[in-house]
């Protein structure tokens, strides 16, 4: 097996990402692969009826941005954090619409091979029951998916 060529990682600017996302920068910088994070963000104009429902689902485990400044703003801090920990060549993408189907476009866009998410949301009841972005992705990923234990 060959090391990965190119890693996809979410950020949505919450602590817990910025730990996914160093693990995926140290991983990238050691693979010579090009790191690609990703922010999926609703727009500004986003009915509140969305957010409450991500916050229904997620409890405290919710971070879903709205508006593209606070998603370019979470895709540049992740690069930094990434850039420090090891990853040479980063990319930054931020792109509306859910974190699932966003992060699953990008890696089938970039041709990753590799998705890097963080577990938050894997330990809450509601998040068993009704999904989170690290189980969703697991199941319907068509390449390897790295889930980084991120919550306490």
């Amino acid at each position: 097996m060959s090391a990965y060529r190119r890693v996809v990682v979410g950020a949505d600017g919450s602590e817990s990402s910025l730990r996914a996302v160093r693990r995926a920068g140290a991983l990238a910088g050691a693979c010579g692969a090009q790191l690609v994070i990703v922010c999926a963000y609703l727009p500004s104009r986003a009915d509140d009826r969305e957010v409450r429902r991500a916050r229904d689902v997620l409890g405290e485990d919710a971070h879903q941005v709205v508006g593209s400044a606070p998603a370019e703003d979470a895709v540049r801090t992740a690069a930094g954090e990434a850039t420090a920990a090891g990853a040479v060549d980063v990319a930054q993408v931020a792109v509306v619409g859910s974190p699932v189907e966003t992060l699953l476009d990008v890696v089938a866009r970039e041709q990753a091979d590799l998705l890097v998410v963080g577990n938050r949301g894997l330990s809450s009841l509601k998040g068993r029951l009704l999904g989170s972005v690290p189980a969703d992705v697991t199941r319907r990923s068509s390449v390897d998916v790295l889930v980084v234990h991120t919550t306490g």
